[in-house]
């Protein structure tokens, strides 16, 4: 079939982010299944399009709010108060019904279209709804909204995010209700967004990349425990509030902690045994360089994508519930732990095994290629009763 991918970011070649990830992962096991996938979306800044011969580009639009100045979010929420929209969903008027409808003409005859997600979806879901879709909802993103306005520092900023959760409940039912089929990233995401009915929707399995990741071969660790995350966005710092709160304190002294990754505008307080790294040249020799991984989500929905390239790498972790959702077979070296003097007794206990030189990690090929498997079925099944134009 000839389907198109309707997404406010499009699948990049360098994928960073977990939405870039799954994007690009997601596309590309369509294109496994024998699809031809046309895209249309926007471009952020700095990359490149993975397929660009089958791109269709709405110009390029930085919707990252650290990354954007005081007049350009002041302009964002302006359009979202005329369109009646969430935030993250007006941003993407950069473009007219007009653009939009251009875009989908020019790519001739189609099956049908996947949208993903709900911001480009959600702002022309009038023109998207009169072609066979299916909708893939990443996250349940008024829950994620919702949450955060619990974390909100301010009752301006509570405010929105409340407006935006309320808003996003009607859009998340509208997506769910129009589609011929719903994919979610956690099975806990499905049950939430009330998708009980048999063969209404699919929860998928994710991979990093759909290409098998290299035999890990051995490590000389620097840092006892180790995380990278951007953790200027609220659910992950949340998460690593948390950790550097709650867990850290009860560790050791001696036990010696890297973060990596953007903080925003305001790095944590935390003890001389905690590295702030800032962001660094190759996450993935960093997280080798740690004996121990803590995944320490603490809201949000969705899957963690941070979790899947831990296991994807064989690493040992220690990780809470939330970090493990969409994850069905937790690797042997995973523990889970959820009460933070749990959580820092399963992590000192790693951390004493690897120490002592017992080697924690898992061959993640077998997890790579299990989860791989069941995204290429989730998706077929949910692809399988469209009529195709040939």
């Amino acid at each position: 079939m000839h389907l198109v991918f309707i997404s406010s970011l499009v699948p990049v070649a360098a994928p960073a982010s977990g939405y870039d990830i799954a994007n690009r992962v997601i596309a590309d096991a369509i294109r496994l299944l024998g699809h031809k996938l046309s895209v249309i979306g926007f471009l952020q800044p700095g990359h490149q399009p993975a397929s660009a011969d089958e791109t269709s580009l709405l110009g390029e639009l930085e919707v990252t709010n650290a990354r954007v100045g005081k007049i350009q979010k002041a302009l964002w929420l302006k359009d979202a108060l005329v369109h009646g929209e969430p935030v993250s969903v007006a941003k993407m008027h950069a473009v007219s019904p007009r653009d939009i409808r251009a875009a989908l003409d020019a790519l001739g005859p189609v099956d049908g279209l996947i949208l993903n997600s709900v911001q480009l979806p959600g702002a022309f879901h009038d023109i998207f709804r009169a072609y066979p879709h299916v909708f893939i909802a990443h996250n349940v993103e008024s829950r994620t909204a919702a949450g955060n306005a619990g974390q909100a520092t301010n009752s301006m900023a509570r405010m929105l995010y409340v407006r935006d959760s309320r808003l996003l409940v009607r859009l998340e039912s509208e997506l769910c209700t129009a589609a011929r089929h719903v994919f979610t990233l956690a099975e806990a995401d499905r049950i939430d967004l009330g998708l009980n009915e048999p063969g209404r929707s699919t929860a998928l399995p994710l991979v990093t990349s759909v290409t098998p990741p290299e035999q890990a071969g051995a490590r000389t660790p620097i840092y006892d425990a180790g995380m990278i995350g951007s953790w200027s966005w609220a659910a992950n710092r949340a998460g690593l509030d948390w950790f550097l709160h709650h867990v850290v304190p009860l560790l050791p002294d001696d036990v010696s902690i890297a973060i990596a990754g953007g903080l925003g505008s305001q790095t944590p307080e935390a003890p001389s045994n905690v590295k702030f790294l800032g962001r660094v040249p190759d996450a993935r020799a960093f997280v080798r360089s740690c004996r121990i991984i803590p995944l320490v989500s603490q809201t949000g929905t969705g899957v963690q994508l941070k979790t899947i390239e831990t296991f994807e790498m064989g690493l040992p972790a220690v990780a809470t519930t939330n970090a493990l959702r969409g994850i069905a077979d937790i690797p042997a070296n995973c523990v889970r732990a959820d009460d933070p003097a749990a959580f820092a007794e399963a992590l000192q206990a790693q951390i004493e095994r690897a120490r002592s030189g017992n080697n924690l990690d898992n061959d993640g090929r077998i997890f790579h290629a299990r989860q791989l498997e069941g995204l290429k079925q989730g998706l077929s099944s949910g692809l399988a009763d469209w009529p195709s134009h040939g």
